[in-house]
């Protein structure tokens, strides 16, 4: 397989295996007009297999996202062809809007207007509950 390397752009790497097309779908790539490339289960000698996401576009994406669905992942930001910077990412402490309440009694369900906020309750779990519920996510 030949994915073209990008001369603007980013990539996320080290997305652990499986969690590339969630990561692709939550930060909303589908609705971007350039081109993108998913690749799944991508041979690593660190990790055995991981999905990568190239984006062709230098564009601003939210790192809290990313920190969620996979905090192991690294964002690099290619400029001219060269790798300029290398992020690494954390869990947020908070989510807004990322993920909504499933709890249907939850205040978020009748107030439309109002935020969905996920707070981290147990990092070492990945744990995340609704602030207004206390609903786990």
């Amino acid at each position: 397989m030949n994915i073209d390397s990008i001369q603007n752009g980013v990539v996320i790497d080290h997305i652990t295996a499986g969690l590339g097309m969630r990561l692709y779908e939550l930060l909303g790539l589908a609705s971007l007009d350039v081109s993108i490339a998913l690749i799944k289960n991508v041979g690593s000698k660190k990790m055995g297999k991981k999905d990568i996401i190239k984006i062709d576009a230098d564009i601003e994406l939210d790192l809290d996202v990313i920190g969620f669905v996979d905090p192991d992942a690294t964002v690099n930001i290619i400029k001219d062809g060269v790798l300029v910077e290398k992020r690494s990412i954390d869990m947020p402490e908070t989510l807004t809007n990322v993920i909504k309440c499933k709890n249907p009694r939850c205040i978020t369900t009748c107030e439309q207007e109002l935020d969905h906020i996920f707070k981290l309750t147990d990092k070492e779990d990945k744990v995340y509950r609704c602030i207004y519920c206390e609903t786990k996510a």
